[in-house]
């Protein structure tokens, strides 16, 4: 079988940050195309994939095929062209381990970023047993409360007599209390 090398490159508003280099390694993985890569550019056109393979001639065309008909989810492609290669090609194993440096290489800062939300959250939590004891202590001062209550209401009952007198009774009071002093 006769051996042929190709390039393709796929342009448009949404190619990159949708799986697409990982969609079209897939489907090489998938026709058995041994020589792949594929890699995110910008160029005055836009954003674009550029895509490099090297197999036999039936299984390229094939892989063309694919390539003009399928697409990620999210993907929105303007246009897909397709030229001779002369050049060297990954193989496609050392393409993929390329793939997992690149994704590496952004899950780092978002994992970092998550490890100092989920300190901060921790530092926050830790209060959380001192709000504890202090909830304690609060519960322990409440439990007095139905006594100051019934307190209360003795008073309220001693004072209670003293509503129902009459202003003659009070003043016959405040009279008898004079008098007793030396008060006229």
């Amino acid at each position: 079988m006769k051996n042929m090398k190709l390039k393709i490159k796929i342009t448009g508003p949404k190619v990159h940050d949708v799986g697409y280099r990982y969609f079209l390694m897939s489907m090489a993985m998938t026709n058995r195309i041994r020589m792949f890569e594929a890699h995110n550019i910008e160029s005055n056109e836009g954003d674009e994939v550029l895509v490099f393979l090297d197999g036999d001639e039936e299984t390229v065309k094939a892989f063309r095929t694919l390539a003009e008909t399928k697409r990620p989810a999210r993907s929105e492609v303007s246009s897909i062209a397709f030229d001779d290669y002369e050049g060297d090609v990954m193989k496609i194993g050392e393409f993929a381990q390329f793939c997992s440096i690149v994704q590496l290489n952004k899950a780092i800062p978002v994992l970092l970023d998550m490890r100092d939300d989920l300190r901060a959250v921790r530092k926050n939590t830790d209060i959380i047993p001192q709000i504890s004891e202090d909830i304690k202590a609060v519960r322990k001062n409440t439990d007095t409360i139905p006594q100051v209550l019934e307190e209360i209401k003795g008073l309220r009952e001693d004072i209670q007599p003293g509503y129902g007198m009459t202003l003659r009774q009070v003043q016959s009071d405040i009279r008898a209390i004079k008098e007793r002093l030396g008060m006229h």
